[in-house]
């Protein structure tokens, strides 16, 4: 008996120190598949395609040896215990998703390198779209393997124990749904660039410069315009235009019942100024298209919206310009002129002013459509820029925008019930004000356990205008409002609406401003909820408004669109993600 004690004994300690081998080789090889993972991605954004081929290579000799540590017969029996054994198991499944990872995505974003590295997709301000096309089938297939992993990931079972185990399979699974997104956007652009920068036949779109500093549902009143002119992945611009040039009697265009019940007795159709109220992109893409039809005779294939932050990014890549009186134009100060320096220096002089602007955004496209120093700087400038909703895209070609209703382009308000609340913010006072404006949004809810549950979404608005500000009364005025209101507003009051769009089927349980209860107008749009409240901020002063809200349990993320304005804003959201439809 005692030999047969002595021989389990070191039969034990022979499978602890066989298993411990094999966790130290795992944890070793799982590192350095990690480490040149990401050299891999670096490699083909820098457009060294030899060495994405060597760290893919790398990573997956890397991936294949942690596979084979964590598939031993020690590790499956160890993994097989319950409880104990369960961040044994969790590694053996992130070794699963690392080698999928290397195997079915990496080693074959390496090979088609060439069509990741902005250096050699775009060349002489002309960008490769037969390239693009060309590869679009691969790209398609690894955006595949990509989703899949994403899944596989997802399932990853959560360790009871060990922090560094779950550490690591959280940083996995945001990693997978990081690189299953790029590269999903990625085969999209394949599929979508091409024929819309004329690899088929010239493209010609209207192009809006929204003026954020006069809040708008899509980001800013449209100030200005022009017409961008692609051919074969090179494009062209005209001299840009103001926004009183759209000056005709224009015919009313039909956006559906639903559409005209929210925003009819604005006539937002026939007037520039109305033309964006709501949120939902495609709306004002249509009003702008049949608006520069009806002046013109020219029927544009799409619509394309940019602000000034995103023309700061675009500066800070491409470098700065200069105006015909050789001012120069910065990333640094491109935002804060065209939104309020524009209005000071020409406080009374319309047509200087609009002139002045429009030199400021002509220059600067321009100055894309030239070769650039570093296409990659300004694709990432351009990336930052759709990733903060402040360029959107629309297609008058269906096929062409049921693709883009898939990327963050289209700011589209979604028809699916999942969890959702968009503030939506318009100046009702006609001023520009909403350059001094700063938001705060948060969404809460509680948790999964019944059919519906109960939501706050609050928002504070501060105004940062500084008290007795010496700005022209076109800045700081209320002239939009209705001659004869019955109210005396300080100089510099923000005059606002506030504009919930919540999770489908949601009902209002109560609303309130700066904590008293406040009147509500209530809407609905593309089958979601709005609760509107409009409010009166003088400078240096904040608000604070909060919805109330018993919305369905719905399936999936939440998602808080943020309506793009002069202030960079992360909502807070805490908001259980649920699994589907509780029925109680």
């Amino acid at each position: 008996m005692a030999l047969v004690a002595i021989a389990f004994v070191a039969l034990a300690a022979g499978f602890a120190a066989w298993l411990g081998i094999r966790m130290v080789e795992a944890k070793s090889a799982l590192e350095h598949a990690r480490d040149s993972a990401q050299q891999v991605k670096d490699a083909v954004l820098q457009g060294d395609s030899e060495g994405a081929v060597q760290a893919a290579g790398r990573t997956h000799n890397q991936a294949a040896a942690a596979h084979e540590a964590t598939h031993s017969w020690p590790w499956a029996i160890a993994a097989s215990v319950p409880w104990l054994g369960s961040p044994l198991e969790t590694t053996r499944e992130i070794s699963d998703v690392v080698l999928g990872l290397a195997t079915d995505v990496l080693t074959p974003v390496a090979q088609v390198g060439a069509v990741m590295s902005p250096n050699d997709l775009m060349r002489d301000g002309r960008l490769d779209v037969e390239l693009l096309r060309a590869k679009q089938p691969e790209l398609s297939s690894i955006a595949g393997s990509a989703a899949r992993l994403d899944v596989d990931a997802a399932a990853i079972s959560e360790p009871a124990f060990v922090n560094a185990v779950g550490d690591a399979r959280t940083s996995l699974q945001n990693q997978t749904a990081e690189l299953a997104e790029m590269l999903g956007n990625t085969s999209l652009a394949a599929q979508l660039v091409p024929p819309m920068m004329g690899a088929d036949g010239p493209r010609d779109y209207f192009m809006g410069f929204q003026t954020n500093a006069e809040a708008r549902g899509t980001g800013g009143l449209l100030g200005g315009f022009g017409v961008l002119h692609f051919d074969n992945g090179k494009f062209t611009v005209d001299e840009l235009g103001a926004n009183t040039e759209l000056d005709k009697q224009f015919t009313p265009i039909d956006l559906g019942a639903e559409y005209n019940d929210q925003y009819g007795f604005t006539n937002p159709t026939t007037d520039f100024r109305n033309s964006n109220l709501s949120s939902h992109f495609p709306y004002a893409a249509q009003i702008w298209k049949s608006m520069w039809a009806q002046q013109t005779g020219v029927d544009v294939d799409g619509v394309i919206a940019i602000d000034p932050v995103a023309l700061s990014y675009i500066l800070g890549a491409v470098g700065p310009v200069t105006l015909p009186d050789g001012e120069k134009i910065n990333s640094s100060n491109v935002v804060e002129l065209t939104e309020s320096t524009a209005y000071q220096r020409f406080p009374d002089d319309q047509p200087a002013r609009k002139r002045y602007l429009q030199d400021i955004a002509n220059a600067v496209v321009k100055k894309m459509a030239q070769p650039v120093e570093s296409p990659r700087k300004l694709l990432d400038a351009l990336g930052k820029a759709a990733g903060e909703r402040r360029i959107a895209v629309w297609s008058a070609n269906p096929q062409e925008q049921g693709l883009l209703e898939r990327t963050p382009l289209a700011h589209t308000i979604p028809g699916d019930p999942a969890p959702y609340a968009e503030v939506v913010v318009n100046n009702l006072a006609g001023n520009k004000l909403d350059y001094y404006l700063t938001r705060e949004i948060e969404y809460v809810a509680d948790g999964c356990s019944d059919a519906t549950r109960l939501s706050t979404i609050t928002v504070r608005l501060t105004n940062t205008l500084g008290q007795n500000s010496s700005l022209p009364r076109y800045v700081s005025g209320a002239m939009g409002l209705k001659q004869g209101t019955p109210v005396v507003l300080p100089d510099g009051t923000m005059v606002t609406s506030v504009r919930l769009l919540a999770t489908q089927g949601a009902n209002l349980v109560s609303a309130t401003a700066n904590g008293q209860r406040t009147p509500v107008i209530t809407s609905t749009e593309r089958g979601h909820p709005g609760f509107e409240i409009q409010v009166a901020i003088p400078p240096t002063k904040s608000g604070e408004l909060q919805f109330r809200l018993s919305e369905p349990t719905a399936a999936g993320a939440a998602r808080v669109p943020v309506q793009p304005l002069v202030d960079d804003v992360v909502p807070k959201v805490s908001v259980p993600q649920c699994s589907g439809v509780v029925d109680r």
